[in-house]
């Protein structure tokens, strides 16, 4: 009974964050194109570790970038995992400065073996992140007027995952399926400046619904060098995805007041094609059982191929790179600060965006991505359940500058990982 109140429980705090998931957690005038800005897959450890994934595992975090990773918990074992974060971003264009602080729910998943070499895990993570406000006050034959722009929505993706261990400590492949689902909005409102000019205030709006189903496969392969040492392969394939989306097109003419005085029109865009491209993904990482832990990952996607809104040519391939590392001091001394895992990371790529493109200039503009990462975790009285706090400075980098913003961000990241052996059985003299 204890076992199904608590995967009860956490299936209600899932369910009840969605619609606090569903909320802006940017401000970035990027995710004015696409699908926004993507999120990353990587829990506790691996965030402040530059964001690894493909190659560890750890019976003590979950490890959704890798569905592998799951069977290598104890079978006594129940993790649960939810994490927050908070972000302050700079945007500069040349002429201005702005600064925004954004914050939010990011994730939350549980864990949990169903046999000794089988593991199941469920949660929600974020897909893509869209949130965004600027304008800019212009004169068009003598009639001037200020444009604004909104954008606000996202993409989540509920997941439930399975590993197996097909040779035991040595090899396990496992798949994740998930539901992706949410709504991207993004608004243009031309307010004019002078009342008796002859036209109206208008408002349009774009709005994109998705609701499909996603796939992730994973294997890790441990090569063991000693009882406390190893060394782990792993890699992931996502398969491209042409998307069960809709879109939907209005256009408002507004009293000055902001009330709408006749909706000009309003349709369905039908016939539209979006997709999702293949995902590739490569990790090492070294293991000092309760001591050092490194890692490095590679991930390339295909999204120059992508349909998006029936077109060719919005997305480029993107690739990203990261490595990181962990260290205990001694895990067996009495001392907490001996036993506190120091984590640092790094990472570099690009976007998947093509921007500002012209006859001229088909091929768009892009940006590169580079950040760097320190982080803690924190174990708690139970020496088991950890407190991951990470630190991480980003960079959004314009291929031309010209034309684009310079992006950079600071987000502080606090999850907590609840480990409990739940499996237990006590024996009464």
């Amino acid at each position: 009974m204890l076992k199904i109140n608590k995967v009860l429980i956490t299936s209600v705090l899932i369910f009840t964050l969605l619609p606090l998931m569903a909320q802006n957690n940017t401000n970035s005038p990027y995710t004015r194109f696409g699908y926004g800005d993507l999120g990353e897959r990587s829990f506790g450890a691996g965030r402040a570790m530059g964001g690894v994934g493909y190659g560890l595992r750890s019976p003590k975090q979950i490890n959704p970038m890798n569905p592998a990773s799951y069977s290598c918990m104890d079978s006594l074992t129940f993790l649960f995992d939810f994490g927050i974060a908070g972000q302050l971003s700079w945007f500069d264009d040349g002429n201005a400065r702005q600064h925004d602080i954004n914050g939010n729910v990011e994730y939350i998943a549980m864990q949990f073996p169903i046999h000794r070499r089988v593991a199941l895990s469920v949660g929600l993570l974020p897909y893509s992140y869209v949130g965004y406000k600027f304008g800019a006050l212009r004169n068009d034959q003598d009639v001037t007027f200020t444009e604004t722009y909104n954008g606000s929505g996202g993409l989540s993706d509920l997941y439930g995952g399975i590993s197996v261990d097909i040779w035991k400590k040595r090899l396990a492949v496992g798949a994740n399926f998930g539901f992706l689902f949410g709504n991207i909005k993004h608004s243009q409102l031309i307010n004019m400046a002078a009342e008796g000019s002859g036209a109206y205030n208008t408002s349009r709006s774009q709005e994109l619904r998705v609701r499909d189903l996603l796939m992730d496969f994973g294997v890790q392969y441990t090569h063991p060098f000693s009882k406390t040492e190893s060394v782990t392969l792993g890699l992931v394939f996502s398969p491209k995805r042409n998307l069960n989306a809709d879109s939907y097109n209005y256009t408002e003419t507004l009293t000055s007041g902001g009330y709408t005085d006749e909706v000009i029109s309003s349709d369905t865009i039908s016939n539209k094609e979006f997709g999702l491209p293949n995902k590739y993904g490569v990790g090492l990482s070294y293991v000092k059982q309760n001591k050092l832990t490194l890692a490095a990952d590679f991930s390339y996607e295909d999204w120059g191929k992508m349909l998006y809104f029936g077109e060719k040519g919005n997305f480029k391939d993107r690739y990203r790179i990261a490595v990181g590392g962990e260290f205990i001091p001694d895990y067996m001394r009495k001392s907490y600060f001996s036993r506190v895992r120091y984590r640092a990371g790094f990472h570099y790529g690009n976007s998947y965006l093509r921007m500002n493109r012209t006859e001229a200039n088909p091929s768009g503009d892009g940006y590169n991505e580079i950040g760097a990462s320190l982080g803690l975790g924190l174990p708690l009285i139970d020496n088991r359940s950890l407190i991951n706090i990470s630190f991480e400075y980003v960079k959004k980098k314009p291929e031309v500058r010209m034309n684009m913003i310079d992006e950079q961000y600071f987000r502080f990241t606090v999850n907590y990982t609840f480990n409990e052996a739940w499996f237990m059985k006590f024996k009464v003299d």
